[in-house]
C-alpha cells in the first residue's frame, strides 16, 4: 500500500490523476506460476472487466504498473487470452494501454524537478528486476531518469542482470537455492555502500530486504520523499 500512496503522490506531483478501478486484483502472474493456468486467466479476465469501463470511456490514457513483475504479466493479456473470443480484443486494448511506472519517467523528470527538495536519501544502489529488463525489455530507464532529477545511481558492478531469487513463487518454492542468489545479489550491491537499495518489483524488494541491513525500497518511495 505504501508504494501505492507513494506512486499516487508522484503522479499528482506532476499533474496526472490516479484512478483507481476497486475490482481489480492479482493480475495472475501468482497463480500461472503454480501451473494454474485457468486460475490465472480468471484473474486476467476480473481485470479486464474492472478496468474496461475507464478504457471505454476514455477516461484513462494509461494503465500504470508500479512492480515490474505485473507489468509483464499484464503486457502479455493479448496474447494469453488470444483464445477467448469474448476477451481477444479487449485483452489486446488492455495491453496496449499498460506501461510500467518507469515509462513515464521521461515525462515527469521535467514537471517534477522543480518541487524536489534535498531531503532523504540520494546515494541509491538500483537492482533492475528481471521482469524490468528482460520481460518487458526496459533498460536504463530508472537509473537515466532518477540521476537527472540529482540521485546518484549506481548498478552492481557484477551481474546486475542476474535474479535476485525471488522470481515469483521460487523463492517459496526453492528457499534454499533462492537464498543463495540473494545473497550472491546482495553481495554484488553492497560494496556501493548505498544509503538505499531501490528496484521495481515488490518480489524483489521483499526478498532483498530479508538478506542486509540496509534499506530496500521502490524507487518511487525514494523520489516521492524527495518531493516538497
Amino acid at each position: 500500500p505504501n508504494i501505492n500512496s507513494a506512486t499516487a503522490r508522484v503522479l499528482d506531483a506532476a499533474g496526472i490523476q490516479t484512478l483507481v478501478a476497486d475490482d481489480a486484483g492479482c493480475c495472475g502472474a501468482i497463480r500461472t506460476h503454480l501451473n494454474d493456468n485457468e486460475g490465472g486467466l480468471a484473474d486476467m479476465r476480473r481485470n479486464i472487466d474492472a478496468w474496461w469501463p475507464l478504457v471505454s470511456a476514455g477516461k484513462v490514457e494509461a494503465i500504470v504498473m508500479n512492480a515490474s513483475g505485473c507489468g509483464a504479466q499484464v503486457k502479455d493479456y493479448g496474447h494469453a487470452l488470444a483464445h477467448d473470443p469474448a476477451y481477444a480484443e479487449r485483452a489486446r486494448r488492455i495491453t496496449t494501454l499498460t506501461k510500467d511506472l518507469s515509462e513515464l519517467l521521461p515525462d515527469l523528470v521535467p514537471r517534477l524537478k522543480p518541487r524536489l527538495r534535498s531531503r532523504g536519501p540520494k546515494k541509491l544502489a538500483f537492482h533492475p528486476p528481471c521482469t524490468l529488463q528482460h520481460g518487458q525489455q526496459l533498460r536504463g530507464g530508472v537509473e537515466t531518469n532518477l540521476a537527472a532529477l540529482g540521485f546518484e545511481v549506481q548498478l552492481a558492478q557484477c551481474e546486475s542482470h542476474l535474479c535476485c531469487g525471488s522470481a515469483g513463487t521460487y523463492s517459496v518454492l526453492q528457499p534454499e537455492l533462492s537464498k543463495r542468489l540473494r545473497d550472491r545479489k546482495l553481495s554484488h550491491l553492497e560494496p556501493l555502500r548505498s544509503e538505499v537499495i531501490v528496484s521495481a518489483n515488490i518480489g524483489c524488494i521483499q526478498h532483498l530486504a530479508t538478506g542486509t541491513a540496509t534499506p530496500v525500497r521502490h524507487w518511487v518511495e525514494v523520489l516521492d520523499e524527495a518531493l516538497a
